[in-house]
């Protein structure tokens, strides 16, 4: 049990700093949509679509490969340190010289509506391309900060990116215009570049942010040395790129729909449902960060519990309680949707009913965060064995049902197909990882008690947002009978666990 403890602490040092940096993130949300029409919003959604998938695609899988290799070579930490940061800075310059020149190339193919100028669009995908390469580069470095049991120094960083990016926003779309309007010192100045409402300050200070968390680990990068293995590095890129070919098609279930509505829906259309389902899915930020905050902590604690003789155990029993965390969430955001819609309000009453009447696909979008979160947690198993393949072949059939059915779907069904299309790739996922897991690397999963949690969450969610009509009081009725009932069925297990010293 003091495992466990161990590996809830953890997560909570990590859940702590990545809650309080996407709180302030999400609150930015109801000032996006104040701020920008829903086809002005559609572009920002769209273009962090494609950021994100980039992501996966700069971090080349080695973040994963870095803890496995710290695990496999812990006699020669610095090397592992070395090749899994040289092959990131490969790859950033490569993606560099292949799209900095090509901008304008670019913006062609990904634009959507016709809101926005050409020279805008082009502008703000040189600023996510600086982004991407900026974050890209401070990978390693903060799975090193993990690695060294740093979880500390590693929210601060993250969370200082974030109080950056914010801070900027808040200026950029309140500060300035109050000092042009009021005529203080610097106004003129400021009125002779300043562009009311111009979405492309959000992405500049994205860049501004990354910029300075770069700068803030340079205590990192001065550690690296250029010591490299060529042999080492050849077996790393065998282990990393289906785990990179793994991610990139997870990102594609995450994000492809919002690309796919903007170049299959009509021009007129296409921006507006982008933006809708873009401001609905923030609701979902807050499973979102417990995800984020188990994978955080996970990753490093699966890898370096694996030799353990109870290893199998402990993974059970975290799955068991991951799945009650996530459950418990996913009742209480339905059960609080008439509050939280408050979030995605637009400038007046007719934007905030554009957004608000896409609120029906937020149950559907969160139970499919649950199913990622099941997900992520049975990974473990390919992950341990090296057979990183099997991540590349779930995450493919999941990439492919994404794609295929939104492109049958959108052109009739908008932005809701999207949303049960990304639950049912989610769910396929979640179950072939369970079936192949356990024939390769069984794991004694509680399956009756954890499909029990599961169906009752389903069923209370149904009952308060269907049946009931999102009444707040019935859902956080239900809610309650959900976590007491939870509570007497797991009181051995929590006596046991909160007894052990």
């Amino acid at each position: 049990m003091s495992t466990a403890k161990k590996f809830a602490g953890q997560t909570a040092l990590y859940g702590l700093s990545t809650i309080a940096g996407r709180v302030l993130n999400f609150f930015l949300t109801p000032i996006y949509t104040r701020t920008y029409p829903a086809k002005i919003y559609g572009v920002f959604g769209n273009l962090y679509a494609y950021a994100s998938m980039l992501n996966a695609l700069l971090a080349f899988g080695m973040e994963t490969t870095f803890f496995r290799y710290l695990n496999k070579r812990s006699d020669d930490k610095q090397l592992v340190y070395n090749n899994t940061f040289g092959a990131i800075l490969t790859v950033s310059v490569i993606f560099f010289l292949c799209t900095f020149p090509f901008a304008a190339t670019i913006t062609n193919w990904i634009r959507i509506g016709d809101a926005t100028p050409l020279p805008d669009y082009i502008l703000y995908i040189k600023f996510f391309i600086g982004t991407l390469i900026i974050d890209a580069l401070c990978v390693i470095p903060f799975a090193k900060l993990r690695a060294d049991g740093r979880p500390g120094r590693y929210g601060l960083l993250k969370f200082i990116n974030i109080v950056i990016f914010v801070s900027l926003n808040l200026v950029f779309i309140y500060l300035v215009p109050f000092i042009i309007n009021h005529g203080l010192p610097g106004g003129t100045w400021m009125s002779g570049w300043f562009k009311k409402t111009w979405v492309g300050y959000v992405f500049l200070s994205n860049l501004i942010a990354s910029s300075a968390t770069l700068i803030m680990l340079l205590p990192e990068f001065m550690k690296l040395r250029p010591k490299f293995s060529k042999a080492l590095f050849a077996e790393m890129l065998l282990y990393s790129w289906p785990v990179l070919v793994a991610n990139f098609s997870y990102l594609v279930n995450e994000n492809l729909d919002k690309i796919l509505l903007g170049n299959l829906l009509p021009e007129k259309v296409s921006a507006i449902q982008v933006g809708i389902y873009t401001a609905c899915a923030k609701i979902s930020i807050f499973l979102s960060i417990f995800v984020n905050a188990f994978r955080l902590g996970a990753e490093p604690f699966f890898f370096s519990h694996a030799k353990n003789k109870n290893a199998t155990q402990t993974y059970a029993r975290i799955m068991n309680y991951f799945i009650i965390a996530v459950c418990l969430i996913f009742v209480a955001l339905v059960a609080n949707i008439e509050l939280l819609k408050y979030f995605i309000k637009g400038k007046d009453a007719a934007q905030t009913q554009i957004y608000w009447s896409g609120i029906g696909v937020i149950p559907v979008l969160l139970f499919g965060y649950v199913s990622l979160g099941i997900y992520m947690n049975l990974s473990v198993w390919y992950k341990l064995t090296d057979q990183t393949k099997y991540g590349l072949y779930i995450s493919g059939i999941g990439a492919m049902v994404t794609i295929v059915l939104n492109v049958i779907f959108i052109p009739s069904y908008g932005y809701i197909a999207s949303a049960w299309i990304s639950l049912a790739a989610y769910a396929s996922m979640m179950v072939m990882s369970y079936l192949w897991g356990q024939k390769h690397y069984p794991i004694p999963y509680h399956l009756k008690k954890n499909l029990g949690y599961i169906i009752i969450s389903i069923v209370l969610v149904y009952i308060s947002f269907s049946v009931f009509k999102r009444n707040i009081f019935i859902g956080n009725g239900l809610l309650i009978l959900f976590g007491l009932g939870t509570l007497y069925a797991e009181r051995t297990e929590l006596k046991a666990i909160f007894s052990k010293k």
